[in-house]
């Protein structure tokens, strides 16, 4: 990055650094192909998007993250949003359930509920759609390390309520690798962390076709300080590296490329960000198609869901984060996005309230309704300052592709620390700009007001934890212990075998075993991953 007073008469630069010239013409396209590099929406290579119509078809799925307390707590919220206009589901996990623990583990005091929705067995999935219809409603996790886990207990959850699963749409994160080049949440060590991965992958490629078994996420990678330029890069080269690895488990591209799903962030540089997701899809058609021999043109569209930037929220003069994600909401569907998550101003502080989360549903109905956004296709295309950047970002994307490779591969990288390492250096830049006014964050370092009186926030009822904890132990007390046994040792020998360990958890799931009680099975097999110094 190369940040330039925002006063500098002779250029500024983007949020990432990259320099913005007072003016761009066809000049600064010379070498640009605008039909090979943009073409038409719905055509490779989908710079101007997936679909022909797009959202004059249809919009894109408004899908608010929601999750606290205990199961039938975040049930509640779930019904209040689609009683408000909600399209889709999206569920947000404690900290626990995350990391693989149940809520009677020592180490889960005080977190039980906190951060999101405790899962602890089958009956909280139970509990925790109780009343959704799952052959209607598009449901979303964002889990990554016991991913598997938590999608073997809904798929089991939808078994016993009579659900067919190849009617069941939806998407679970379940990407391991921005894990470790970022937010932390992992169990395993990379190389069977990502065999966990592909397992999901090939079971829901054969027995649940429209889910998404994956969402290739550049959205924490982004959260944790990197420029747009690396978000774009590592999460696509994290993609790639679970194409080989499927395709080293012998499933065919056609068959579960079109079915992997992506995250991105949705910062506040407007134009930069429309460039990255324009970018992003022209990138991954290019590479699945060239690269990978990819037939069906299902395969080549990159899909992704867009979620305003949390790090971007800030704590002084809250109400103006409305206006953030308003705009930040704007770039991504002028970008295109097929599903997005609006942030909610008090996020800050604290799990959103209802009235927060409210306004941010409505922040995108405006957006959708009133704005006129919606009303053409890729309404920026053919502008010389985007068609320019977009070419730019797929030129720094295939210089961090190179990097990579030069580090060993993925995994080689993801153990030597090279991409915590180019994070953080862009973060502690980024925020030596801010220190320095060279960007300016208003309420922040600029147009500061007094302290105001605080808004009001939401708090979690303190009778979670302890609820959760007894209805844990009721269940322990009220199942078989036996056939848990039996269940937790076929689950070590499918991983010891490196065979498809889902099966494995489907029965897991029916005989009440935990979230934790299959994490550490799985652990006795792969071992705990435990970050070297270069870190």
């Amino acid at each position: 990055m190369n940040f330039v007073a925002a006063e500098s008469p002779a250029f500024r630069t983007s949020l990432s650094g990259v320099p913005i010239k007072p003016l761009y013409s066809p000049a600064d396209l010379a070498d640009f192909r605008a039909q090979d590099e943009i073409g038409r929406p719905g055509q490779f290579p989908y710079t101007r998007g997936i679909h022909e119509s797009m959202y004059c078809g249809r919009l894109w799925t408004i899908r608010q993250f929601a999750g606290f307390g205990r199961p039938r707590d975040t049930n509640r919220r779930f019904r209040f949003l689609l009683d408000q206009g909600q399209t889709g589901l999206s569920t947000a996990f404690d900290l626990p359930t995350l990391m693989g623990l149940d809520s009677d583990d020592p180490r889960s005091v005080g977190e039980v509920g906190r951060l999101g929705v405790a899962v602890d067995t089958i009956d909280d999935i139970l509990a925790l759609f109780d009343g959704v219809d799952l052959q209607k409603v598009s449901v979303s996790m964002t889990i990554n390390a016991p991913a598997i886990v938590v999608m073997a207990f809904y798929l089991a959850a939808a078994r016993q309520r009579g659900c067919d699963w190849r009617q069941l749409r939806g998407t679970i994160q379940n990407d391991i690798l921005k894990e470790f080049h970022a937010q932390n949440e992992f169990v395993f060590p990379p190389e069977p962390s990502v065999r966990l991965v592909v397992d999901l992958i090939a079971f829901c490629t054969r027995y649940v076709p429209q889910w998404n078994p994956v969402s290739i996420s550049g959205y924490h990678i982004r959260e944790a300080g990197s420029t747009a330029q690396q978000e774009l890069a590592f999460t696509l080269a994290d993609g790639q590296h679970y194409v080989q690895k499927c395709l080293e488990r012998g499933l065919s591209i056609d068959a579960f490329a079109p079915r992997l799903s992506f995250f991105f962030n949705a910062h506040n540089d407007l134009f930069e960000e429309v460039a990255k997701y324009r970018a992003a899809r022209a990138l991954w058609a290019e590479m699945i198609r060239d690269d990978y021999g990819a037939k069906s043109e299902a395969s080549w569209k990159l899909r992704f869901h867009a979620q305003t930037a949390g790090c971007s929220l800030q704590a002084a003069q809250p109400e103006v984060n409305v206006v953030r994600v308003a705009y930040q909401a704007m770039a991504a569907v002028l970008g295109g996005c097929q599903s997005l998550h609006t942030n909610s101003m008090d996020e800050t502080f604290a799990l959103p309230s209802e009235q927060a989360v409210a306004l941010a549903l409505r922040t995108q109905q405006v957006l959708a309704h009133e704005t006129g956004v919606t009303n053409t296709v890729d309404p920026l295309g053919g502008s010389y300052f985007v068609e320019s950047f977009t070419h730019k970002m797929k030129q720094d994307a295939d210089a961090c592709f190179r990097a990579i490779a030069d580090q060993g591969g993925m995994i080689a990288a993801v153990e030597n620390g090279y991409f915590r390492r180019q994070i953080a250096d862009a973060a502690f830049e980024y925020q030596t700009a801010v220190d320095r006014k060279e960007k300016l964050v208003v309420g922040v370092n600029a147009f500061q007001q007094p302290d105001r009186d605080p808004i009001a926030v939401m708090e979690i009822d303190p009778a979670t934890e302890p609820d959760q904890i007894d209805a844990l132990r009721a269940v322990k007390r009220n199942r078989s212990g036996a056939d848990v046994t039996r269940s937790l040792d076929a689950l070590r020998h499918a991983a010891e075998h490196r065979d498809n360990v889902m099966s494995s958890l489907l029965q897991a799931a029916d005989d009440r075993a935990t979230v934790q009680e299959c994490v550490d099975a799985l652990a006795d097999v792969y071992g705990r991953f435990r970050p070297s110094a270069a870190w």
